[in-house]
């Protein structure tokens, strides 16, 4: 394709029918690069906004929108007829959209494409493979591909060493609501002796499905470690009749609260006046607030956890109660 051409695409935004890639579906970069394009041509148009990279080695228009069909169709495009969607990729494409890790479309991390016992696995540069053990009941037809049902992939996603990375993906696939804690509890006895198989019967007794993002699973789990196990996500405050605030975490006995201020919804000076006003007025009812970033519950410089443990003593101490030790 002619750099002229690539011009006034990037003057246009869009993509159109008289352009040499799909419109309306996705496409590899062996098309991308047999119509034309060059991987810098890639590169700029994903930079513009007018590509995106699901996964890696697809391209989509941006303005193809997202959806489910949209999800499996990159899929197939990479998945042999015999491999099962697995792990955070089977979850991205149940609905889960927060199972990715954050920037997984643009660190292309390798697909999680496994094949049954006895099959051999795939080797590629695309592809993170193995032979799995799968059962009739764990594997789903979705849009022509075969995929780990939400709870084989809530098993599989709470089977690894970090009990934060457990409790995101687990979190994120009670979310689509198809299956209870207790079933999550009971079906993760079926892999006992398996590796990790302890974090996931953890981390099983806490998975809420109201949690809203990785970063507010994780949060929670602090605050059960910090021996606050009683913060309930998403709680609504009112003041009489009058809605007040809808709260990431709280414990309505102690009126303490903390949330989770993730950069997508929390980082413009709009969004950071939005949350001072709200929760402001959470606290002129007597609530407690603490509000946390990534940078305060993750890693080793996090403060998190002397936080909540003040939190948990001032509440106690508003309420009258004994503070020594806890």
């Amino acid at each position: 394709m002619p750099g002229m051409k690539i011009t006034h695409i990037l003057e246009r935004g869009v993509l159109d029918a008289h352009d040499p890639v799909p419109d309306d579906g996705p496409f590899t970069l062996a098309t991308a690069l047999d119509a034309g394009l060059t991987r810098r041509n890639l590169t700029d148009l994903a930079r513009e906004g007018i590509l995106r990279r699901p996964i890696r080695g697809i391209y989509v228009l941006t303005q193809a929108g997202d959806s489910l069909a949209l999800r499996a169709a990159c899929l197939r495009l990479v998945a042999p007829p015999d491999a099962v969607v697995v792990d955070r990729h089977a979850g991205w494409l149940l609905g889960a959209d927060m199972v990715l890790a954050p920037g997984e479309h643009l660190a292309l991390r390798p697909l999680s494409l496994y094949r049954p016992s006895g099959h051999g696995r795939l080797r590629n540069q695309i592809c993170a493979s193995g032979e799995r053990m799968l059962s009739d009941r764990d594997v789903v037809e979705l849009h022509g591909l075969r995929v780990t049902t939400a709870l084989r992939t809530a098993c599989d996603l709470g089977r690894v060493r970090w009990t934060d990375q457990a409790i995101a993906g687990m979190d994120a696939l009670a979310r689509l609501g198809t299956f209870s804690r207790n079933e999550l509890i009971q079906e993760i006895e079926r892999f006992r002796g398996h590796r990790f198989v302890t974090t996931a019967r953890a981390v099983a007794l806490l998975v809420d499905g109201r949690s809203e993002s990785p970063g507010e699973s994780v949060l929670r789990l602090r605050c059960h470690e910090s021996h606050l196990r009683s913060m309930t996500p998403q709680v609504s405050v009112y003041d009489g009749d009058v809605f007040v605030a809808r709260l990431d975490l709280a414990d309505q006995a102690q009126m303490l609260a903390a949330e989770y201020d993730g950069l997508e919804w929390h980082s413009t000076a709009t969004q950071l006046e939005r949350d001072r006003r709200r929760r402001e007025a959470v606290q002129d009812l007597g609530w407690i607030v603490k509000a946390f970033t990534s940078a305060d519950v993750f890693g080793p410089q996090r403060v998190v956890d002397s936080v909540l443990a003040e939190a948990r003593r001032e509440a106690r101490r508003r309420r009258g109660l004994n503070v020594w030790g806890t």
